[in-house]
């Protein structure tokens, strides 16, 4: 045993050399997980988008359609930033993104409604943005609420004040946002961002290494063998293993729970409870990453498969399209990634305040990641003594004492 943690701690201590000396690691290590989440968040700081702007175009030119103009127009998410005469006019201005969106009011919108016939009101959005669509399509359906339960007082006759307060709405509803209160698009997105960041700067960090070393053909493997230690692969399956979660033990506290902090993101879970259920995921993202490393023939390559993943893993996650529209191949493929169940556990915990047990399918998951990727790593250590090292072809470490 004491032998076993001796030589795990060789390779740990070695390894994390390698990563001191290699300034691109360091940089993929510490630095870019450490800008990243506070350039995502920042950017997406503002949550919500407001004083979109709109152009109107109003055939109608009544009081009502004035009335309907100036209230939207007062609404904290859109901004009436022209009047025009036609739709060809107000198209050419978005399309000089002079404004994100057209509200078309028709030239019978005040007989309609002055002879108690319903009318239309028509949007047109710049769809570059669902939250443009989204800003003008709700502001203007509470204005259109608004004025309908004003006429429909004015049609009944005015009576007491509680009986014009039921004319004008005879359900009281009351919106009540769950985990995200401020409807924002950060508060959706960069807890998942910022999982799905550990794990591919975790990918870029080890793949450089590999590729590295496949570059000069100065072989990880050789490299703890040369100074005349007969290593097996499953020890340094666990030191490397160990040296690369001990890094991101400390990075993913300043990525998970100060970036958020800082930009009043929702915290809402047992920090014990996320600490417990991160670990497996850091473990899992790590074997993973060195599972997938030896395909790394040259330095270059893993950023070509990082830019090539990092969309469809996010897509996969059943966070930016929900989980229940995912067919199900595509969930079977998902859940061989360490990011999804990692996504899906991290939200639940961190967000929406649930406990171990809430996510047990994930964490369980999760380990079991653990135990495939560093099994599945473990072999890559076999292949690659037996194929890429022939200076010690015949001196295979699994013959040596464990």
């Amino acid at each position: 045993m004491k032998k076993l943690l001796l030589d795990i701690y060789y390779v740990w201590l070695h390894e994390l050399k390698v990563v001191f000396r290699d300034p691109a690691v360091v940089l993929l290590f510490l630095i870019v997980p450490l800008a990243y989440p506070v350039l995502y968040a920042f950017l997406y700081n503002n949550e919500a988008v407001h004083e979109v702007k709109v152009i109107v175009v109003d055939e109608s030119n009544s009081a009502l359609s004035r009335e309907f103009t100036r209230k939207v127009d007062g609404a904290a998410d859109v901004n009436v930033v022209a009047h025009v005469a036609d739709m060809e006019e107000a198209r050419e201005a978005v399309r000089r993104k002079e404004a994100y969106g057209i509200i078309y009011i028709p030239a019978s919108f005040s007989i309609d409604l002055n002879t108690a016939q319903q009318t239309a009101v028509l949007v047109y959005s710049d769809m570059s943005s669902m939250l443009f669509y989204k800003a003008m399509l709700l502001t203007c359906m509470e204005v259109s609420l608004e004025m309908g339960a004003d006429i429909r007082v004015n049609d009944m006759g005015h009576g007491t004040r509680a009986q014009d307060a039921s004319t004008m709405e005879a359900v009281d509803y009351e919106w009540v946002s769950f985990y995200n209160v401020s409807n924002g698009f950060a508060s959706f997105l960069v807890p998942a961002i910022l999982i799905l960041v550990i794990q591919q700067t975790l990918l870029l960090g080890v793949g450089t290494i590999v590729g590295t070393h496949n570059d000069k053909k100065r072989f990880t493997v050789a490299s703890h063998m040369s100074e005349g230690k007969n290593i097996h692969p499953l020890k340094l399956t666990i030191g490397k293993g160990f040296c690369y979660s001990t890094l991101y033990i400390i990075t993913s506290a300043w990525v998970l729970r100060v970036v958020p902090y800082l930009f009043n993101l929702p915290q809402i879970g047992d920090p014990l409870t996320i600490a417990v259920f991160l670990f497996p995921y850091i473990l899992a993202a790590t074997f993973f990453a060195m599972t997938l490393s030896y395909f790394c023939s040259q330095r270059e390559f893993v950023m070509l498969l990082v830019v090539f993943t990092s969309v469809p893993f996010l897509f996969m996650s059943g966070i930016s399209w929900p989980w229940v529209s995912i067919p199900p191949v595509l969930k079977a493929i998902a859940y061989l990634l360490p990011s999804t169940p990692g996504i899906h556990g991290f939200v639940s915990v961190n967000t929406m305040g649930a406990t171990l047990s809430d996510v047990w399918f994930e964490y369980v998951v999760l380990w079991v990641q653990v135990v495939v990727y560093w099994a599945l790593a473990t072999m890559m250590y076999y292949w690659w003594i037996d194929n890429y090292d022939p200076k010690y072809k015949g001196k295979h470490p699994s013959m040596s004492k464990f």
